[in-house]
């Protein structure tokens, strides 16, 4: 836990020196934004953590295959996410009314998120898990942390392998909400692909810091919903109003810090 702890300070720190640095040769402009995409992105990397251990506890797995799916899972989501953010940038730049479905879009998810119940998985929904059944033999248990194994001259999948192609498929789930949630900050390919990327890159870390900490953040979800909703807003009404980035920063920051505090205060009555 101190070690998650130490390494996501690590990745919030090199995050914070790349934006001086964006400050430095790009203005305080593309600083703020850089520095609010971030903490966007963070905010709803949390929600994907809940997801993964949801689906590291479905799937049994042991807890020190944990890192090297993550490690790879991480790999997949950057390259997705560029491959998203190209193309976003390019039928953004193309047809602008798009901004407006994707702000009615992030509306509706948000509300949808304060609405659901507690996180669910199931597998045999996901469409690239039943594909990878029928493709590959599957072992019934896991072999250590190998992805593939051989028997007799044949080919199996392990049940971690299934585990890396949920974790792959969930972030791009999830990449449908982040990635519009940024267009409402910024039109900058480098920004919303570095914000994304630091973000992604402090994931693995962040998973052991929530895994171990995920009954003080009860409210998070709400917080979540929140700042969705505002970003979603702010798309739809920006041909009338402009919020400027810096009140953005501040409400965003400030909604997902209350619920992060009222988090650990609910959890703190209960004790």
């Amino acid at each position: 836990m101190k070690e998650a702890i130490s390494w996501s300070a690590v990745w919030i720190s090199l995050a914070l020196l790349f934006d001086i640095f964006i400050w430095y040769e790009l203005g305080s402009t593309k600083a703020l934004e850089f520095v609010t995409g971030y903490i966007v992105e963070q905010a709803l990397s949390v929600d994907n953590v809940f997801v993964f251990i949801v689906i590291f506890t479905y799937f049994a797995v042991p807890k020190e295959s944990h890192h090297k799916v993550l490690f790879w899972g991480i790999l997949g989501a950057i390259f997705f996410r560029a491959t998203f953010i190209v193309l976003g940038v390019s039928l953004v730049a193309k047809f602008h009314w798009i901004l407006y479905a994707l702000g009615a879009f992030l509306v509706f998810t948000a509300i949808k998120l304060a609405l659901q119940e507690d996180t669910q998985v199931d597998p045999e929904r996901n469409v690239f898990v039943r594909y990878a059944r029928k493709i590959f033999p599957l072992t019934d248990r896991y072999h250590e942390s190998k992805f593939f194994v051989r028997n007799n001259g044949v080919k199996f999948a392990t049940p971690l392998f299934l585990v890396l192609v949920m974790i792959e498929t969930t972030d791009i789930a999830f990449a449908t909400d982040s990635i519009p949630a940024i267009f409402a900050i910024t039109r900058d390919t480098i920004i919303i692909y570095t914000s994304n990327i630091f973000a992604i890159l402090g994931l693995r870390s962040l998973y052991f810091v929530v895994s171990g900490m995920m009954k003080e953040f009860h409210y998070l979800k709400y917080g979540l919903s929140v700042v969705l909703a505002f970003i979603g807003i702010k798309m739809l009404i920006e041909p009338f109003l402009e919020i400027p980035i810096s009140y953005s920063l501040l409400s965003i920051f400030g909604t997902l810090a209350i619920a992060v505090i009222a988090s650990i205060l609910a959890d703190k009555k209960t004790v």
